[in-house]
């Protein structure tokens, strides 16, 4: 989620100040994607510099609020209606290592894939938690903003989707790896040596030849 396109759904329901802005941002997200205050008050600064906010004054404590223009409005409700962007691909951090162990010697890729699965599905289990008690309470609570609990059992629910999904890959890539050790080696190659081309010491053109066998990464 952009920061700045938070901050502007926010600002759309009432002005507000910076660390009225962080707060809110990490509750209605459940914490999943702490901001620190000067990472709030820069993107404010940017944001009124293109004048999609602006200030409304500062309170008894001089902290300064700030609201929508007309321009921060609509930019809000195109926000709405129109779908993320996909197009630039996310840097996966687990998908990089596994991309680079495949290739490297002296890898358990093996290893690397039980280990990262096995953290996994604890990280699964604790969301799963967290979603259990989360659930409890917006069914037992009297009162208060069930839109924040909805919202919080939402972000939980996705992280346990992609929680679920990168299991599944895992078990996809363990599978690839038996497959691929399982093909067959590339045929030796010969290359000719210095002797093969009668340019031994002794003109000999029957000097054994030199082989090199190239074996796929995943075979090994």
């Amino acid at each position: 989620m952009s920061v700045r396109q938070g901050l502007l759904a926010l600002l759309a329901q009432q002005p507000m100040y910076g660390a009225q802005l962080r707060s809110e941002f990490e509750a209605r997200t459940g914490g999943t994607w702490p901001l620190n205050v000067g990472q709030v008050y820069t993107t404010l600064a940017r944001l009124e510099r293109d004048g999609l906010v602006e200030e409304v004054g500062a309170d008894d404590e001089g902290r300064i609020s700030y609201r929508l223009t007309r321009t921060g409005r609509a930019e809000v409700a195109q926000w709405w209606l129109s779908p993320v962007d996909r197009e630039t691909t996310p840097r996966d951090e687990l998908v990089i290592k596994l991309a680079l162990a495949v290739t490297v010697e002296g890898v358990d890729v093996h290893r690397v894939v039980q280990t990262q699965r096995t953290a996994t599905l604890r990280h699964l289990q604790d969301l799963t938690r967290l979603k259990q008690r989360a659930t409890t309470h917006r069914e037992s609570a009297e009162g208060g903003d069930g839109n924040v609990d909805l919202a919080w059992l939402l972000v939980l629910e996705n992280l346990i989707y992609s929680a679920e999904a990168e299991v599944r890959w895992l078990d996809h890539v363990e599978a690839r790896l038996v497959r691929e050790a399982s093909r067959p080696r590339r045929a030796a190659r010969t290359v000719p040596t210095a002797d093969d081309e009668g340019l031994g010491p002794a003109g000999s053109s029957s000097a054994p030849h030199r082989t090199t066998t190239t074996t796929p990464r995943g075979a090994q």
